[in-house]
């Protein structure tokens, strides 16, 4: 089951709505389920479906054309999966630093021999659908009371940055959210009105049978003027191995509490990568500074909203002067859109995530221009099969990561990794260059390559 897992671990699949999107397929990475609503579905658009979330290589036998009608929700995977292939037969198989292998065939494995070819278009667009229809985001301009308006409108604000004057409003239903945006339009109190996303959680890790890599030997010293602090919006993150916990801001959460149990977070895993990083700029001692930024909680997905919320807190409140965002959306949101531009403008840093999607999938934040997408492969700049090969992707990183926790080894394998190696190179290079973001970016190029021009 172990394989299943770690290929179902995909930050950039379908929102974790608490219902089944009508006709459609909802892969809940972070609670390892699957909700689906099909009508009359062809076998075919099932497993370009599956291999597009997935990033596996399909290869179905001949002839095989049913059609695919299943209604259920919160499934495990190895139950879901037979109901979604029509009881037919199949098999995944792991392969040497490959995607897994899925055959689904009526008569025997070997028949399974054609290719299901994937276009980065063949994903289905409802199941992709993050929008959250209930909700809104709503700036308003100095001086204006959101509480009055919030009863005027029958919503409730269940979130607030005040020193954007930026609130997220929750409504009854879709038809009420829509008669709210046509209000708000026409209120001069309104700056904008923005949709609220939902983003899953980032993958899991995979427990390490044996490693003689230890945790980073970097040892911390107290900040210079202007020290960096790196901005790490993601899960909480955990006290970290082998003495590195000084390295750790006291954390900010804009969503909640975490959830409760010991098992080790994406935050935490991205927390040592960097650190990882850092010490091959920094050597063996170093003042950067991380600032754990939790935008998750106990939740299995964030949102829009509180991605730019971490943002601002880490930015304008905690003086984060590099940015990690080892998470990624495909909805495009003004709101973060214009938080991160302003960041920019304000001499940060942003890293992001280019995702686990094969292809050339539009990834956001990672796609604007003023952030440095990273995506996963090797040396020569060759990206890894599964991970995105996007025009907008500026450099390449390991896309695996040992990490530790309470005494155990984990790896954690995405773009995820490279994005945090990335950003622990650049923070050691601003620390030790002291140069403006520019310069450093241009020093971290020499650092990672380029995709290459040809596929591996």
């Amino acid at each position: 089951m172990g394989w299943l897992m770690l290929a179902f671990w995909v930050w950039l699949g379908a929102a974790g709505l608490a219902q089944p999107a009508t006709n459609a397929l909802v892969w809940r990475a972070a609670q390892e389920r699957v909700d689906a609503d099909l009508r009359d579905w062809p076998l075919e658009r099932v497993l370009k479906e599956i291999a597009a979330r997935s990033g596996w290589q399909i290869f179905i036998e001949p002839g095989i054309q049913p059609t695919i009608s299943a209604k259920f929700k919160d499934l495990p995977l190895g139950e879901a999966l037979p109901r979604l292939l029509d009881q037919l037969n199949f098999a995944l198989l792991p392969q040497t630093n490959r995607p897994p292998h899925l055959y689904v065939f009526r008569t025997s494995l070997q028949e399974a021999t054609q290719p299901v070819r994937v276009t980065p278009g063949d994903a289905n667009a409802a199941g992709h659908d993050k929008l959250i229809p209930n909700e809104l985001i709503v700036s308003l301009k100095p001086g204006a009371d959101i509480d009055a308006l919030a009863r005027a409108l029958g919503a409730e604000v269940v979130g607030r940055i005040a020193g954007l004057n930026a609130y997220r409003l929750r409504f009854k239903d879709e038809a009420q959210t829509d008669l709210a945006r046509r209000t708000l339009a026409e209120t001069p109190e309104v700056q904008a009105v923005d949709n609220n996303y939902f983003i899953d959680r980032p993958p899991g890790t995979r427990q390490v049978l044996s490693t003689s890599l230890g945790p980073p030997q970097i040892r911390p010293r107290a900040p210079g003027d202007g020290g960096v602090v790196v901005g790490l919006i993601d899960t909480a993150v955990q006290r970290l191995e082998g003495g590195l916990d000084a390295f750790l801001l006291p954390g900010v959460s804009v969503a909640g509490e975490p959830a409760a149990g010991g098992d080790l977070t994406h935050g935490k895993a991205m927390a040592e990568t960097l650190l990882r990083g850092l010490q091959t700029v920094a050597g063996n001692q170093s003042g950067v500074r991380i600032l754990p930024v939790d935008v998750y909680g106990a939740n299995p997905t964030t949102t829009t909203f509180e991605v730019g919320r971490g943002v601002y807190e880490a930015v304008n409140q905690h003086g984060a002067t590099l940015l990690n965002l080892s998470l990624g959306t495909e909805a495009n949101s003004p709101f973060l859109f214009n938080l991160l531009r302003s960041a920019s403008e304000q001499g940060v840093l942003i890293i992001a995530a280019a995702g686990n999607t094969p292809g050339t999938t539009l990834t956001l934040p990672a796609a604007w221009p003023w952030v440095i997408a990273v995506t996963a492969g090797n040396r020569a700049g060759q990206i890894d099969p599964w991970a995105n090969r996007a025009d907008f992707v500026d450099l390449v990183g390991p896309g695996t990561s040992i990490v530790h926790h309470d005494g155990q080894a984990y790896y954690v394998t995405g773009t995820s990794s490279a994005t945090a190696h990335a950003t622990g190179l650049a923070a050691g290079l601003a620390e030790t260059k002291n140069k403006p973001p520019a310069e450093i970016e241009a020093e971290l190029r020499k650092l990672l390559p380029a995709p290459a021009k040809t596929a591996p």
